[in-house]
């Protein structure tokens, strides 16, 4: 018996997840970023900060981090305020131009509480694909 797939929501993501992203440039470079994502109530958005260790190749471990805000209607922006692109609810793919470079993602919740976002970059000077998965922490 298959299911409907649910709507996510904004409270859904509310609290911490484990986050393992996997990097693979155009030329065969990898990266592995290995931490968290947290996503805590500001107003009546979302703050989700990333954080945690990125390793390039077989580099040293570096810290990273990231902020971005999310709103009720699952419309992600940078912490700067700039818009980045809405989360479809149901899953599904989203976008982004970020002049010159071209942001395809997709969203998999089939797998829910644990979920995928996916990105194929593309620009004069970025080219590679990033799976991002979310575990309950």
């Amino acid at each position: 018996m298959s299911h409907a797939p649910t709507a996510r929501t904004l409270s859904d993501f509310a609290g911490q997840w484990r986050l393992t992203r996997q990097i693979v440039h155009e030329d065969g470079t990898t990266a592995q970023f290995t931490g968290t994502a947290t996503w805590t109530p500001e107003g009546d958005r979302l703050r989700c900060v990333e954080e945690g260790a990125l390793r390039i190749g077989e580099g040293p471990a570096m810290t990273g981090q990231r902020v971005y805000l999310w709103d009720a209607d699952l419309q992600v922006y940078f912490d700067d305020g700039r818009f980045f692109h809405r989360v479809p609810p149901l899953g599904g793919d989203s976008g982004h131009w970020c002049d010159p470079d071209q942001y395809d993602g997709s969203y998999d919740f089939s797998e829910w509480p644990a979920f995928t976002v996916t990105w194929s970059v593309r620009g004069p000077r970025k080219a590679y694909h990033m799976t991002s998965r979310y575990d309950p922490a």
